[in-house]
């Protein structure tokens, strides 16, 4: 199609039938008046003005160019828009983007017919929102999303409590916290920030309410019906991403529906992610609305229903900017055939099968409490630490088991299977189970992981204790994976009962009992595949420059106390001051967490995280400062946050939420 030029409308007031006001940014096609065009329609709290204006401004203007509207909207709440935010992926909030795309399609330059889009929420509520069948909705593109709100989210992980959890309740604190911008909104400004910081809800009180799968996680989880799902689908997630089982899932749920495709990246849109390579997302995105917005027959129906990257031993750095590997497709995706491991001799994992006649082999497991701080986050926003660096020193606290040096390579592609059987002399107790690439020279590549709550051992719905001392049959399903194990590497398999600070530890340290002689390690041959090419982005720099007015900072680091047995893991992020040269607006946010944990002590764990977000124009300054805490009893998640707003120097408003919520077999 021949590009053409486009026109910005900063800001469209767009009113639903209640009477709020949400506030959207369209890039308009030129001409679309008189030749009606398709629509890519976004729907998120991440404030259009200032949050996600670098990602819109590489992507909508090339949809536009191509004669694709691109319409950004702030849910209610956040931005300009008017209201208070409810929760995470309400019913009030997917009714509103069903209305959205009716607004959508009856406007004179649309064609009727309307995509969706997103990555992270946006990626997850364009799934729920085309279950939902808006008529006009056509085709979504779903980047870092989930299927199950359960078990693929920052929340919890198979019946662990992911620390991200209280990250990221502190993050939606001061995201949701933050003014409009009175360029915009004009004099309320004022009026609507108050009405949010006393209305906003601290979203974690109601997440630790529902610590197991129940209804709350089944709404919006498009895995309860499948069959349902009535449009094409493009699910791309990164292996350094805590997304990555969705593209997998999608297709095995949705079938010629969905096309998958996973790459190397972390949390971002794959034509400005890390690690590199990356993929012309443009150009495959336009391909995919023209096709379906348009009903043009440019063959993306046909494209292989899996392509994935098979890293190829990449090694952990301090900055991870290329992995090598090969792309690969699949045309129709099946059960992989697994490649089963077993425990040889102490130590050491072999093919083939259980020796025959082996006797019980117990090996007793407890792991520190602070095994895990090679971890890194569990999405991932930079390629550096927040990546899995070297597993030596979280290996060290762990059962390790490995093969000899491979005499050829091995490629696999999809979800390993741990099954095993122990003992634990406690009611409740978490596994870790981590695949590591184990180079020539000793250094170790996670490649995947899983975690299991052990009274989730038989459904997330329903935990039941253990039964102390008595022998349990696990099985562990650990994250996908698309990797190669090259010749003279080691495939090694590290079992921990502790994940510290990704997993929050349970309320006692007692140990597992692991009998060696039932363990079987099941790996995803990839099997038959083609070798394929992904186009780059002809850009290397996609992302557009600000005025940086205060440089950016990260620190993150590990401090152990070895007087006091303490250990400490700290984050810091300031994204620096920078100025968007269209707007004037300046803004800042500063994210600083601490964790800590003590020798042996389960219910010392402890996480705070502190957000400082500040907006400013000449003669005008706002800041938000944000906190939320985690502790905990034997019995109780002890929780609290508290928010203060100022102009200038005055504070303006502060409010606190305290709450003791009981654990539910966590």
């Amino acid at each position: 199609m021949t590009e053409r030029n486009f026109t910005v409308i900063e800001n469209e007031w767009i009113t639903l039938k209640d009477g709020t006001r949400l506030a959207a940014r369209i890039w308009m096609p030129e001409g679309a008046d008189a030749a009606p065009v398709p629509a890519v329609f976004e729907f998120l709290p991440y404030r259009k003005r200032d949050g996600t204006c670098l990602r819109d401004e590489s992507t909508y203007p090339v949809f536009a160019a191509a004669g694709i509207a691109g319409v950004r909207v702030d849910i209610r709440g956040s931005g300009e828009s008017d209201g208070v935010i409810d929760g995470e992926y309400t019913p009030l909030e997917l009714a509103n983007a069903c209305e959205l795309i009716a607004w959508i399609a009856a406007q004179a330059w649309s064609n009727g017919s309307v995509g969706m889009m997103g990555i992270s929420w946006g990626g997850f509520n364009c799934l729920q929102v085309a279950a939902l069948k808006p008529p006009a909705l056509k085709a979504v593109i779903s980047i870092a999303s989930t299927v199950d709100r359960y078990n693929d989210d920052i929340h919890y992980k198979n019946g662990t409590h992911l620390s991200a959890q209280l990250s990221w309740a502190a993050t939606m604190l001061a995201y949701q916290s933050r003014s409009p911008d009175p360029e915009l909104v004009g004099d309320r400004w004022k009026a609507m920030w108050l009405e949010r910081l006393e209305k906003e809800p601290f979203f974690m009180e109601e997440w630790l309410q529902h610590q197991r799968r129940d209804t709350f996680w089944e709404h919006g989880s498009i895995c309860e019906d499948f069959d349902a799902f009535p449009v094409p689908a493009l699910v791309i997630a990164g292996w350094a991403d805590g997304y990555r089982n969705t593209p997998l899932k999608a297709v095995e749920g949705l079938g010629p529906k969905a096309k998958a495709l996973i790459g190397p990246w972390i949390h971002k849109y794959p034509h400005f992610a890390w690690p590199k390579p990356r993929m012309d997302f443009h150009a495959e995105a336009i391909q995919w609305w023209n096709r379906w917005l348009r009903g043009e027959q440019n063959g993306a129906e046909n494209w292989p229903q899996v392509r994935a990257y098979i890293q190829d031993g990449p090694k952990p750095s301090i900055r991870r900017e290329f992995d090598p590997g090969t792309w690969v497709a699949k045309s129709q995706w099946s059960t992989p055939e697994m490649e089963c491991f077993y425990v040889e001799q102490y130590g050491t994992l072999a093919p083939g099968m259980p020796i025959a006649g082996a006797k019980d082999h117990d090996h007793y497991l407890r792991s520190p409490l602070d095994t895990g701080t090679m971890s890194g986050e569990w999405f991932t926003l930079k390629p550096d630490a927040e990546m899995a660096l070297d597993q030596r020193p979280d290996d060290a606290g762990s059962l390790v088991l490995e093969t000899a040096p491979l005499t050829e390579g091995r490629d696999y592609l999809g979800q390993p299977v741990l099954d095993v059987v122990l003992s634990c002399d406690a009611e409740i107790a978490n596994l870790c189970a981590r695949i590591v690439d184990i180079h020539p020279d000793g250094t170790a590549t996670r490649v995947t992981f899983g975690v299991l709550n052990l009274a989730h051992r038989d459904g997330n719905a329903e935990p039941k204790p253990l039964k102390k001392g008595e022998k349990t049959e696990i099985r562990l399903v650990l994250d996908a994976m698309g990797y190669r194990f090259g010749a003279g590497h080691r495939i090694r398999l590290s079992l921990s009962t502790a994940y510290w600070p990704m997993v929050l530890p349970p309320p006692t340290d007692p140990g597992v009992t692991i009998d060696l002689a039932t363990l079987g390690l099941a790996l995803p041959a990839l099997g038959e595949h083609e070798v394929v090419s992904i186009p780059e982005p002809e850009n290397p720099d996609p992302l557009p420059t600000y005025n940086e007015l205060a440089p950016s900072e990260t620190a993150r680091g590990v401090e152990r106390d070895l007087t006091n047995g303490l250990t400490e893991y700290t984050i810091y992020e300031d994204t620096g001051l920078s100025e968007h040269p269209g707007t004037g607006l300046a803004t800042r946010q500063v994210r600083d967490e601490l964790w800590s944990i003590a020798d042996g002590d389960p219910l010392s764990a402890t996480g705070t995280a502190t957000w400082t977000c500040d907006m400013q124009r000449p003669g005008w300054f706002v800041r938000t400062i944000s906190t939320a805490t985690i502790a905990c009893t034997a019995t109780d998640w002890l929780i609290s946050a508290t928010i203060r707003a100022f102009e200038g120097e005055d504070q303006i408003f502060e409010k606190t939420f305290e709450n003791k919520v009981p654990r539910d077999f966590m």
